[in-house]
């Protein structure tokens, strides 16, 4: 009986081990790897499928004069499915609008803008950590705003700055995997680093097992 309860109790800890591994392994490697992300395009404008949970959003982008570029695809390693995003752009504005879900399925937006000769500034429509290195990268949130205010915000903070002129698809893409690349590797660490501490609990649960089987009841 008792050897049945300890095997019990052993596979429950490893069945939990391996729940925790699928759901943060990914999440740990990006602590180490946040480059290791790719930005793959999904379909272009014309073909784009955007969510009606997303259409509020894309209809107040219509309005401010933006116009749809297409969906992309960021994938981490180990992750079976990406996230899927979609993008518009305002060349007039020197600005990238992307909708997205946030991991509770809410909608998001953000606006984007690579300076030249390299840099970002980021300003989002729900809470994200400010974070700034002068004149190269400026990132931040804002809660509950319409994206009219949000563009006013976006655009202010841009001043003193210099972005680039191409706000094509192709240019929206490139940003992504450069900002994956460059000054948001330091956020992806943050946002992952819980993930990381879940996976090394499932290792100490794994190693306890095995370190624990050969001993006497």
């Amino acid at each position: 009986m008792h050897a049945f309860l300890a095997l019990f109790l052993a596979l429950v800890v490893l069945g939990m081990a391996v729940m925790l591994l699928v759901l943060n392994l990914w999440r740990a490697l990006l602590v180490f790897a946040p480059g290791g992300v790719r930005v793959r395009p999904v379909a272009p404008a014309d073909r784009m499928e955007l969510p009606l949970e997303l259409g509020l959003l894309a209809g107040e982008l219509r309005k401010l004069g933006f116009h749809p570029l297409g969906s992309h695809e960021e994938k981490p390693r180990l992750r079976r499915k990406g996230f899927r995003s979609y993008d518009f752009a305002h060349p007039g504005e020197h600005a990238f609008a992307t909708l997205h879900f946030s991991p509770d399925g809410k909608p998001r937006l953000y606006l984007l803008t690579p300076l030249a000769p390299e840099g970002f500034v980021l300003t989002a429509g729900y809470q994200r950590p400010g974070f700034e290195v002068p004149g190269r990268y400026r990132s931040g949130g804002l809660v509950a705003t319409s994206a009219e205010h949000l563009l006013r915000t976006h655009r202010e903070r841009l001043q003193g700055l210099n972005p680039t002129g191409d706000f094509s698809w192709d240019a929206r893409l490139r940003a992504g995997q450069a900002w994956y690349q460059g000054p948001g590797q330091s956020e992806v660490r943050r946002q992952n680093f819980q993930g990381l501490l879940w996976t090394l609990v499932a290792v100490i649960l794994v190693a306890g097992l095995f370190l624990g089987g050969g001993r006497p009841a």
